[in-house]
């Protein structure tokens, strides 16, 4: 599923860490502790994605960093789910409607899914959206 870096930097003036993601220009956060920067970079992360999707702007893909200070983030899994099906329905060409008549439920039903706000499948859904997609959403 999506996830982002982030890069946590302590700030000795303001006695706490800094978080930032390069790929999201304004999605910024700290902590007073690298476990609280953390945690914190992952409900602004998820709130930022939330709030692109609303506005039905395009989700930038996440780059590839690495170095002593990158950290990657996964936002709330709803969101990740939501935003990762939206992602993989398009690159294979589908439509909303489409992935509805694949998974046989009713379109509002299917619409839900791509909602980060609303999605909440069951495991037999997602065992359902897999098959059609011949891609895998979780490695358990």
């Amino acid at each position: 599923m999506i996830q982002y870096p982030a890069k946590i930097n302590y700030s000795k003036s303001d006695k706490c860490y800094l978080v930032t993601f390069p790929d999201l220009p304004g999605c910024l956060t700290y902590g007073e502790t690298i476990k609280e920067a953390r945690n914190n970079a992952r409900e602004a992360l998820t709130g930022y994605l939330e709030s692109i999707d609303l506005r039905k702007m395009e989700i930038p893909e996440p780059s590839k960093l690495s170095g002593r200070n990158v950290h990657y983030i996964h936002p709330e899994i709803q969101v990740s789910f939501a935003l990762w099906l939206k992602t993989k329905r398009a690159e294979h060409g589908l439509t909303q409607k489409d992935m509805a008549r694949l998974l046989e439920i009713n379109f509002q039903s299917y619409q839900k899914y791509e909602n980060p706000k609303k999605t909440n499948p069951t495991l037999k859904t997602i065992a359902k959206v897999e098959s059609v997609l011949k891609e895998r959403v979780l490695s358990i």
